[in-house]
């Protein structure tokens, strides 16, 4: 008879993306999976398969978690302004949260693996594409109600903006104070007015 799983599977795939996340791929290894999420080697593999396949499933919950916070700071934001803004303050307050690692788990992948593993590749630059949909979005929606010039380019815009939020997702992790933050922050969106 097949044993009932003592575990919720978001609950442990959380604690194996936050370990990716702060560690990368490569320094991460199985011991230290079964470690952090509290189950067996044997749970891991039944539930997710191998390292790679836990990892990729790291990958889209990761998505899925970053799509949910921006989707919520959007909602709140009374201009479509704040909420561009308030997506690159998100990434900064990281910088003072304790509840996820700092910066960016899908920049992070691209640096370490994007080069040797086409599907990575093709998975990262996916969710890079999202995000710039998502500023695209918005900035459509400002220039429609005439928060924004009508001549901005909203692709070229959002592809500045996600450039930049990379940046700053890259930034968080170095010795940057808040204040030099703001005033870049201040700069990128110059562009909008």
């Amino acid at each position: 008879m097949a044993r009932n799983k003592e575990f919720e599977e978001k609950v442990v795939l959380k604690k194996a993306m936050d370990l990716f996340w702060g560690q990368g791929y490569e320094k991460t290894s199985l011991q230290d999976l079964v470690n952090q999420m509290g189950i067996h080697r044997r749970s891991i593999y039944d539930t997710f398969g191998n390292k790679y396949e836990l990892f990729l499933a790291s990958l889209e919950y990761y998505e899925s978690f970053v799509h949910q916070k921006f989707t919520e700071i959007i909602v709140i934001a009374p201009t479509t302004k704040d909420a561009i803004r308030n997506i690159f303050r998100y990434v900064l307050n990281s910088m003072e949260l304790n509840d996820s690692p700092v910066g960016c788990l899908a920049v992070n992948t691209t640096t370490e693996l994007s080069s040797i593993d086409s599907d990575i590749k093709k998975i990262v630059t996916e969710m890079f594409r999202d995000s710039e949909r998502m500023f695209e979005e918005l900035l459509e929606k400002g220039r429609l109600n005439g928060e924004f010039k009508e001549d901005i380019n909203p692709q070229l815009t959002a592809q500045y903006l996600h450039n930049n939020l990379v940046g700053f997702r890259v930034l968080v992790k170095a010795d940057y104070s808040k204040a030099e933050f703001e005033r870049m922050l201040d700069l990128v969106l110059k562009v909008l007015d």
